[in-house]
């Protein structure tokens, strides 16, 4: 059957649509990303794990992702001209852990302003234009603090050491813990100041406070996240006290946490790196390659109750936290340090 001019020349048409369209789905699936992490600061086991946890993503396993993580160093113009640098390489897209949650509101409107987004892990940035992946730090105050009510029934003195000022993580976090405390007002705050995650400055920190504080002037240690727990644990056992002399309450699960909390030494609430490094990675993903990317972390199967995909183009996506206990340790420390 001889077909028409007209006829002909549609099916040409079809079919070099047809051809097109299959070239623009194997450029697709061709296309590298480059995507930059620029993290607050490396020196703590949490960041690290964030970051190892990034890297193992499929992704970026697979190499469809070419991952550079830049150590702000605890410094916030250092992140707003590391920034800046993604913007001149023309990153394709940003996934930032702020130390400050307003001083790199400025260096994210410009990478955004050159159509690079960016997604906040972690920690927030002052800013609602930013979606951001991960825990309610206001809501992990509260549970830090009402562990350590619930330790020293509702009486006594309590000095609480705080993350770096002005990171959103230490702003919700006081916010939650100082809504609890207000509740129990036999409860007094004697002493707070930062020691910037540090396990080392906690140590040094707490052991001038129970110099300060002698002879059981100290009732328990609020620390806002493990590794200053840790340190406050080891200037209180140097002074032969025992944790149940001083309870320390915090939130993180880290590995060593985690142990510590097996034996009873520190009370500690999981917030998974794995979920918000490699969380924000999805999010960047769908972003750049459109909706109709699939998620490739486990990690929506893991929270699939408490966190909803969606199309993946919702601002906020909280993780919960998670309760360490004795009877989860083990399982909680094979999550965490045993993902490889």
């Amino acid at each position: 059957m001889k077909r028409s001019p007209k006829k002909l020349g549609t099916s040409l048409a079809a079919l070099a649509a047809v051809s097109l369209l299959s070239s623009s789905v194997a450029f697709a699936a061709d296309k590298t990303y480059k995507i930059g992490a620029a993290v607050y600061g490396l020196k703590g086991q949490f960041m690290q794990n964030w970051v190892r946890e990034l890297k193992q993503h499929p992704a970026v396993k697979d190499g469809t992702v070419q991952i550079t993580v830049f150590d702000g160093n605890y410094d916030a113009l250092t992140q707003n001209n590391q920034i800046e640098t993604m913007v001149t390489q023309h990153y394709d897209a940003i996934i930032f852990v702020p130390i400050d949650t307003k001083a790199g509101v400025g260096a994210v409107a410009r990478a955004m302003e050159n159509d690079i987004p960016v997604i906040a892990s972690n920690t927030k940035v002052a800013s609602a234009n930013v979606p951001y992946v991960g825990n309610d730090d206001v809501e992990g105050g509260r549970l830090q603090a009402q562990a350590m009510v619930d330790k020293l029934k509702g009486k006594g003195n309590v000095v609480i050491i705080q993350g770096p000022i002005g990171q959103s993580a230490q702003i919700d976090r006081e916010k939650g813990e100082m809504e609890i405390l207000k509740k129990n007002p036999e409860i007094k705050v004697i002493e707070m100041k930062t020691a910037n995650w540090s396990r080392a400055e906690a140590l040094s920190l707490t052991e001038d406070w129970l110099n300060a504080h002698p002879n059981g002037g100290i009732s328990g240690i609020i620390a806002q996240n493990d590794d200053m727990a840790l340190g406050a644990l080891q200037a209180v056992k140097s002074r032969g006290l025992s944790p149940s002399d001083i309870p320390v309450t915090s939130i993180d699960g880290m590995p060593d946490a985690i142990q510590a909390a097996k034996k009873g030494e520190v009370t500690t609430f999981l917030q998974d790196a794995q979920a918000q490094s490699q969380g924000a990675l999805d999010v960047a993903l769908r972003t750049l390659a459109g909706k109709d990317y699939k998620p490739q972390s486990v990690i929506w199967e893991r929270y699939a109750k408490d966190v909803k995909w969606g199309d993946g183009s919702d601002k906020l996506y909280i993780l919960p936290w998670v309760p360490v206990t004795h009877g989860n340790a083990d399982a909680l420390y094979q999550q965490v340090a045993g993902s490889k």
